[in-house]
């Protein structure tokens, strides 16, 4: 299982929202070797009010990817390494302006579909 949340100027990201998405989503699926019919994004706008930093531009961005507890440390850094890529090369965002969290929690602290996460059936792998 993957969600991931993504918090910006509700400006810029407004206007890279679908790209990012979908690099994400893309990144994911290569590293994690995750289905691409899951896919679970939420982007949160904020006003300039609302969204504080220091030596960032307004093009920071913070990404949360919420995940099953089970991948190995290299495939993480994998992924990290890879979107920083992406998001640089394809966006013209600066790795300066990216930060990123990978948040894993064990199954049975999720809820899906009706059961606990540890009694649910997935058709992939999580320990990649």
């Amino acid at each position: 299982m993957a969600q991931v949340k993504v918090y910006g100027n509700h400006t810029e990201l407004r206007k890279v929202r679908d790209e990012l998405s979908r690099i994400i989503h893309e990144s994911i699926c290569e590293v994690f070797a995750y289905p691409k019919a899951k896919k679970f994004h939420r982007f949160i706008g904020l006003n300039e009010d609302d969204f504080i930093y220091n030596d960032r531009s307004s093009s920071y961005t913070i990404i949360e990817i919420l995940l099953f507890e089970g991948r190995t440390v290299e495939a993480k850094k994998t992924l990290i390494r890879l979107l920083f890529r992406r998001i640089h090369e394809e966006l013209q965002i600066s790795p300066h302006d990216i930060e990123m969290t990978l948040i894993e929690t064990p199954k049975e602290n999720w809820g899906i579909r009706g059961v606990p996460g540890d009694e649910l059936v997935l058709p992939y792998k999580v320990d990649v």
